[in-house]
């Protein structure tokens, strides 16, 4: 698992205004997990990017990890599990 200080595993796209966003971003900080995170209605192709992932939907909070893999609205404990095997 990487921590705050380490270089990112994982970025984390989302919106301002997105409640599930914001709980996530909050839960990974206290677990002191460093990220990336990108507003994707600040940047049309992070935009593109999650909609291609998410089936043509922009849904948020979507992460994609170093390897390639992403997590659509996942817990902590399932990002967690991800990093471990990273």
């Amino acid at each position: 698992m990487r921590l705050a200080g380490d270089m990112s595993a994982f970025t984390m796209y989302t919106t301002p205004w997105c409640g599930f966003c914001f709980r996530l971003k909050g839960q990974l900080k206290r677990e002191k997990i460093d990220f990336d995170e990108v507003n994707i209605e600040a940047q049309p192709d992070a935009a593109e990017l999650v909609a291609k992932i998410n089936n043509g939907n922009q849904t948020v909070p979507t992460l994609v990890f170093s390897d390639g893999s992403s997590m659509t609205n996942p817990s902590v404990r399932e990002v967690t599990a991800k990093l471990a095997t990273l």
